[in-house]
């Protein structure tokens, strides 16, 4: 029985990941969101609040959801909390990610978009693996546009998470969003790539 091909889309902050997603949903392809989906977890499921409740204390989670900037202060000045948390969180993700598979059985392509693709051993769920790459000036303006933090900051999360040279040997394809070509151009030629994956 033939399944989809699923396709791995990481990068680092900045590197343009959401926007290639985007473009891919515009033209009908089903992505599946990792952060987004772990973050609706880490809200919902009674196991992983419980679990995160005894890692950091019952006070963790607000009326709104979990404290996001509580979390994050303390993960980033601890890195075995944040193995923790992972430890906690990423198994559900990759349980709630292969149901979603499931559901989408019928598509020729799925996506996965993951910042942390590598990091996680989500890249094992996937056949091919998109790298989004920019340079690291180009990333910082772009974070701190979005999200008005202050470029320090910004710096202090991209020396933390895993380079790109590191990701390159196990990447398929590789897009560098800042060197002024359309990225549209770019996602139909991999599209076009794809789709001789599969014939062959």
């Amino acid at each position: 029985m033939n399944r989809p091909l699923i396709v791995g889309i990481t990068g680092g902050i900045g590197s343009g990941k959401s926007t290639l997603s985007n473009k891919l949903r515009a033209e009908g392809y089903q992505v599946y969101d990792s952060d987004k989906e772990a973050k609706k977890l880490q809200n919902e499921h009674p196991v992983i609040r419980e679990k995160i409740q005894q890692l950091f204390g019952d006070d963790i989670y607000t009326d709104s959801g979990l404290d996001r900037k509580k979390v994050a202060d303390l993960v980033f000045l601890n890195r075995d909390l944040l193995h923790q948390l992972n430890q906690i969180v990423h198994p559900f993700v990759r349980e709630d990610f292969i149901k979603w598979v499931e559901q989408h059985a019928a598509e020729k392509f799925l996506f996965m978009e993951s910042a942390i693709l590598f990091e996680s051993g989500f890249n094992d769920l996937v056949d091919k693996v998109i790298l989004m790459m920019a340079s690291e000036d180009v990333r910082i303006k772009r974070v701190v546009k979005r999200d008005g933090i202050d470029p320090e900051k910004v710096r202090a999360r991209i020396s933390k998470q895993l380079p790109d040279n590191e990701k390159i040997p196990f990447s398929d394809f590789i897009i560098h969003s800042d060197d002024g070509k359309p990225l549209y151009d770019k996602m139909k030629k991999i599209l076009k790539e794809l789709e001789n994956c599969i014939s062959n």
